[in-house]
């Protein structure tokens, strides 16, 4: 019995990474962002909503590793393939405007944590940009894949954050596991916030990057069962944090009525006189991390994904000679993240934040489209396509997400 289950540890860590580091990403910047104002502004009245987040990004990310491993190709690529080139080519452009203003906010995240420790952005910024251009351009698949899961587990830090400022546990749990009191529902800005927790959770890179991930680390068909527990537990640990994140702002910035915040940067600095410095410290540090990490995987999710779509060479493991392109559209987003910041007033770097959400959630319904038509090709999946009842609670947690994504666009429009 002990054999056959250390087989079955060592196999789970062996494809260990895709799943876990693409979900962990999915708390960037503009994420921990949302969860701390939903918590300042909200209380725990909003931590419902984090079971069935989870679940309907469960069934995302797992048909996205399902194909990579069954057919050995990116998404883009299949889609290409698929679809033809003109469809394809403006998805890339689309992708790559969405995900530059994504790399923007990330910046602006680590400049935000930086600050709170009085560096300034003119430091902070190039300093990181150059660290995240290095770790990919000098390291191979297997190295930068450590680093990246070293950073996941760095999320920690926000539930020592969590526990640190003393919330009710029990009417944390309570309001996990059972709906709000109707009278929220009257409340607009709180109806607008639940949308944007939910598109917060799923967004177009991720599918995009998971398949690449799958696909360059080499995992089998025989290998499957085990990387869709990676893809469940990355799920699973990342919406944890989320909660946690809620928790602690909740506890703190909302008990003490502080109310709607700027910033994930100004949710870690009125924390500190209410939860105490250690508090402060991880979610400063938290932030900074989230922010380093997600600045790292977006140019690569994105230069992954353009150079599928487009059928170029592609991978950290193939010199800048090999990929050139793949290097260069990596090189470009980060020095164009960084300048943006440094260049643009403070007061405006927050439209672009707000911004990227926006073009995530016009962009996310057409990708989950094209990945549901591709996943029940039998001459694709063959035995591995979706099943009867997978396809029902796929489609209905898209046209779900898909809903609310639509509803969030809606209520950003003048007048709404």
């Amino acid at each position: 019995m002990w054999k056959r289950w250390r087989i079955r540890i060592l196999l789970f860590l062996a494809v260990l990474g895709p799943g876990f580091i693409t979900a962990n990403v999915d708390n960037d910047s503009g994420g921990i962002f949302t969860y701390s104002q939903a918590g300042a502004q909200y209380g725990y009245t909003l931590l419902w909503i984090m079971l069935p987040v989870t679940l309907a990004l469960v069934v995302v990310q797992e048909m996205c590793g399902r194909m990579g491993v069954v057919t050995g190709k990116g998404l883009s690529d299949l889609i290409r393939e698929e679809f033809g080139l003109r469809l394809t080519f403006v998805l890339m452009v689309l992708l790559v405007i969405v995900n530059y203003t994504n790399v923007v906010t990330e910046f602006i995240g680590i400049a935000g944590s930086l600050h709170l420790f009085h560096v300034s952005k003119f430091i902070s910024v190039p300093i990181c940009a150059a660290l995240v251009w290095a770790l990919v351009l000098r390291g191979d698949y297997k190295s930068t894949e450590k680093i990246f899961l070293v950073a996941s587990l760095v999320y920690i830090a926000y539930i020592f954050a969590g526990v640190l400022s003393q919330p009710n546990w029990h009417e944390a749990l309570m309001a996990t596991v059972t709906m709000p009191p109707r009278s929220v529902w009257r409340d607009k800005t709180y109806i607008y916030m639940a949308i944007g927790v939910v598109g917060t959770t799923i967004a177009p890179w991720m599918q995009f990057y998971l398949q690449s991930s799958v696909v360059e680390k080499g995992i089998a068909v025989k290998d499957y069962p085990a990387s869709r527990l990676d893809v469940i537990v990355g799920c699973f640990f990342t919406d944890l944090i989320a909660w946690f994140i809620v928790v602690a702002c909740a506890a703190t910035l909302f008990v003490h009525g502080m109310g709607a915040i700027q910033g994930a940067a100004d949710a870690a600095e009125a924390m500190r006189p209410l939860a105490g410095d250690y508090a402060f410290l991880l979610f400063a540090f938290g932030l900074f991390n989230a922010s380093l990490f997600a600045a790292s995987i977006l140019p690569l999710s994105t230069a992954y994904t353009v150079c599928e779509g487009l059928g170029l060479e592609s991978g950290v493991d193939k010199s800048f000679r090999e990929a050139p392109f793949f290097y260069w559209l990596y090189t470009a987003l980060i020095i164009g993240g960084g300048a943006t910041v440094l260049l643009l007033p403070n007061s405006q770097l927050v439209n672009v934040a707000i911004l990227s959400q926006v073009l995530n959630g016009v962009l996310l319904p057409v990708i989950i489209i094209l990945m549901l038509l591709l996943i029940n090709r039998s001459d694709l999946m063959g035995t591995y396509k979706n099943s009867r009842f997978w396809n029902v609670v796929a489609w209905v947690t898209s046209i779900l997400v898909i809903g609310m994504t639509l509803a969030m666009l809606w209520g950003m429009l003048p007048g709404h």
